[in-house]
């Protein structure tokens, strides 16, 4: 088959969905060597060291912003492949299918936090996914999602069949496990001057994440059980934030929180093996990668109980309500008060990892595909 996969977010997002289509796309590759693939940017791409120069890139006349407001607010009738030439599938790694001639169109939506959570979004984005999704997804022959989770949420909320969704797990790649290596772990402490013991978080500063109460319960900690340990916060801005420093400023906790910005993947597993723990309070997840990447380094994991959390983590983590600050306190105390709690966390967490690889996921796609492609020749 000739497959048509959205490169887009590999090439401008640096995580989340971004590690996703990079990270599955190489996956793809490796397993599905029988097909030809075809990976579509936006103007300007250029093809990235990790695919093989035997796989072709195409770059579209027009940039990502423009691609947005042709297909899904114009919703202007452009087939893709009048682009890319024919297509047997096309898939959307981010959602929105644009106008397709004869491909069949798969899109993966990662979560519905717009429909479930709009009051933690930016206004804009809800909006123009109400709009623009259900449209897209009209020209679904099938649709991705993260995990069982999400699956359900699309049957309730948007009215799809089941036998429409199918789900498909992110994987932890075979960087992330524990690390011992003296040199590396020094150059990571000096580069972010971590010269204390931490708890660690990593996600996009945003009310989803649920900072803001990590922050407050951190400070519970400090007071109420004499914890002295810093919390570090790893993740860019993304909308919304001002909440969660002005907690910081608030609660006199500028000496002890630490915001040290976008990690980049080479400093990702130092920071989480250097960590004594890491808390992912999250109010609402389509899969919940960060926790699942802390484990497979060995470290032992706070999690919320929420949406697709306890599916992906299973019995690997305290599970513990976002929206109680006092939970949230008692789950992180359970874990530094209690070495053999944490012990047997660090045990059961990289058992758990191993069973998320994303050659797995590819190899569930590429089924997926394979069906469509019977069903398109009957």
């Amino acid at each position: 088959m000739r497959i048509g996969i959205d490169y887009t977010p590999a090439l401008s997002q640096r995580a989340g969905i971004g590690r996703y289509a990079r990270e599955l796309v190489s996956a793809l590759l490796d397993e599905g060597s029988r097909h030809e693939f075809i990976l579509i940017g936006p103007r300007g791409s250029k093809p990235p060291a990790r695919i093989p120069k035997s796989v072709r890139l195409v770059s579209l006349p027009f940039s990502q912003r423009m691609s947005a407001i042709i297909w899904h607010r114009l919703r202007l009738p452009i087939p893709l492949d009048s682009f890319t030439g024919p297509l047997d599938i096309y898939h959307a790694t981010d959602y929105l299918i644009p106008p397709l001639r004869k491909a069949r169109g798969v899109a993966t939506v990662h979560d519905l936090s717009f429909l479930v959570h709009p009051e933690l979004g930016a206004d804009s984005l809800v909006k123009y996914l109400r709009t623009a999704l259900p449209a897209s997804l009209d020209r679904a022959s099938l649709i991705v999602t993260d995990s069982e989770h999400s699956k359900t949420d699309l049957v309730k909320l948007m009215g799809f069949s089941e036998e429409r969704v199918e789900v498909v797990y992110g994987g932890v790649s075979g960087d992330f496990r524990p690390r011992d290596d003296a040199e590396e772990l020094r150059r990571v402490t000096d580069k972010y001057a971590l010269h204390s013991p931490y708890i660690l978080t990593l996600g996009t500063i945003e009310p989803r994440k649920n900072h803001a109460r990590l922050v407050q319960a951190y400070h519970l900690l400090r007071t109420e059980y004499g914890i002295n340990h810093d919390l570090v916060i790893g993740g860019a801005k993304g909308w919304l934030y001002q909440r969660i420093f002005e907690t910081v400023r608030s609660l006199q906790l500028e000496d002890h929180v630490r915001f040290l910005g976008f990690i980049p993947d080479e400093d990702l597993t130092g920071l989480l093996s250097l960590a004594d723990m890491f808390v992912f309070p999250s109010i609402y997840e389509g899969f919940g990668l960060p926790p699942l990447e802390a484990m497979a380094c060995g470290v032992p994991v706070v999690s919320s109980n929420t949406s697709c959390l306890p599916e992906v983590l299973g019995e690997a983590a305290v599970f513990v309500d976002p929206f109680s600050i006092e939970r949230i306190a008692e789950g992180m105390l359970s874990i530094l008060s209690n070495h053999g709690l944490r012990d047997e966390l660090k045990s059961r967490g990289i058992s758990r990892a191993r069973g998320f690889t994303w050659n797995n996921g590819a190899a569930c796609l590429l089924k997926a595909y394979d069906r469509l492609e019977r069903e398109s020749d009957r």
